[in-house]
């Protein structure tokens, strides 16, 4: 296994950060949805936009840290 990013070539180092970008994109997208639907619901009160970017960020970043423990 590799361990340098630069032993990759371009084309793996491209695709790989594309691949990346995609899963994060899906991520974030459904993070936004999930968010959405629960102020829908009433589970989340709606306090506007500026506190639910703040809610989505804080979401998204949990997601991540549980992504990299191995639990999500």
């Amino acid at each position: 296994m590799l361990s340098d990013w630069n032993l990759l070539s371009d084309d793996l180092q491209l695709a790989l950060s594309r691949e990346a970008l995609r899963r994060a994109s899906h991520t974030l997208a459904s993070q936004a949805q999930q968010l959405a639907e629960e102020i829908e619901h009433g589970t989340i009160t709606d306090r506007g936009g500026p506190d639910a970017l703040r809610l989505l960020a804080t979401v998204v970043l949990i997601t991540n840290e549980a992504s990299l423990a191995g639990t999500a």
